[in-house]
């Protein structure tokens, strides 16, 4: 059985970036590839961990990061 992570790594880890999808900027704490299915076939993607003002982490693809301005 496979793992249902893997730490990637991304050259804006522990930067500031922006998620293009909601506009919200904060600090870069990880990219991780995980199996997101909840079915018998495995279905990874890369995800990436932004830690906000707040303090609270949301994930959002790591296709959406771009560094802040």
């Amino acid at each position: 059985m496979s793992e249902c992570y893997e730490y990637v790594p991304h050259r804006l880890l522990r930067k500031r970036v922006r998620d293009i999808a909601s506009g919200v900027e904060g600090e870069l704490m990880a990219v991780i590839n995980e199996n997101v299915s909840d079915s018998g076939v495995e279905r990874w993607v890369e995800l990436a961990y932004i830690r906000g003002a707040c303090g609270r982490e949301f994930t959002t693809a790591v296709g959406n990061v771009e560094p802040a301005a």
